[in-house]
């Protein structure tokens, strides 16, 4: 995908309506009730928590929303019963599909996400069997607003940063997943902002869908696993 198409991609993100919003907010919130049942509700010394903490402020959700969030699973509270499960498996014209989700019912998400392949044209694997096709790296993006190019990629690279790369729109910081961390806040000690803090699932190659049928139904599937709120992230490589 082209920087262009990636800043596009980042902006649409960020003029999401109302009900898109509240499922970014239901997302963030099952990833914050994870976080503080495995660890602390102190993000100073809760690593995940601080990770999940600077991606909810990329999706504008504010700093209040976040504390009530944390508050409300720093207790026993059954609504933190949220378990991490990953469904690989192949949409229509072989492109290679990764589901994260966060459920409290392993049995009602298994069966959807059958569904939602079985619908569309594809076919829902067994683990490991498309997760080669892609790498986990730490992914950062910066606004291109006019700061120096080479003071901000030194502050990167010092920090753990494995590649940095500059267009006339965005600055792009890749990590390992365990430096991602790190350098995140290296560099918002250091004043800078991002519009996008995540690990992500990077395609090693991608798949270009041709018939009209395939892309249809590639596009359905994807609005189908971003509406079910057990699901928090989908990578693929398809080439849209």
């Amino acid at each position: 995908m082209s920087g262009h198409s990636k800043w596009n991609n980042i902006k649409h993100k960020k003029e999401a309506g109302d009900a898109k919003r509240a499922k970014i907010f239901t997302k963030i919130g099952r990833e914050i009730a994870l976080a503080v049942k495995e660890g602390s509700a102190d993000p100073a010394a809760n690593a995940r928590l601080r990770d999940i903490i600077a991606k909810a402020k990329t999706e504008n959700v504010p700093n209040d929303n976040i504390n009530r969030m944390i508050a409300k699973y720093s207790g026993n509270n059954d609504g933190a019963n949220f378990e991490p499960i990953t469904y690989e498996g192949y949409g229509p014209g072989g492109v290679a599909v990764i589901v994260e989700t966060l459920t409290d019912n392993r049995n009602r998400t298994a069966a959807e996400m059958r569904h939602y392949f079985d619908k569309n044209g594809g076919s829902l694997g067994v683990a490991n069997c498309v997760s080669w096709q892609f790498d986990r790296r730490g992914v950062l993006v910066i606004e291109n607003d006019g700061k120096d190019e080479d003071e901000m990629m030194m502050a990167a690279l010092d920090a753990g940063a494995d590649d940095c790369t500059a267009d006339e729109e965005m600055f792009e910081i890749v990590t390992s997943p365990d430096s991602f961390g790190e350098v995140r806040e290296a560099l918002e000690k250091a004043g800078y902002e991002f519009v996008e803090a995540e690990v992500k699932m990077i395609p090693q190659t991608m798949v270009e869908l041709t018939d009209e049928d395939a892309l249809k139904n590639m596009q359905r599937l994807l609005d189908m696993l971003d509406d079910n709120d057990d699901v928090q992230n989908v990578w693929h490589n398809w080439d849209e």
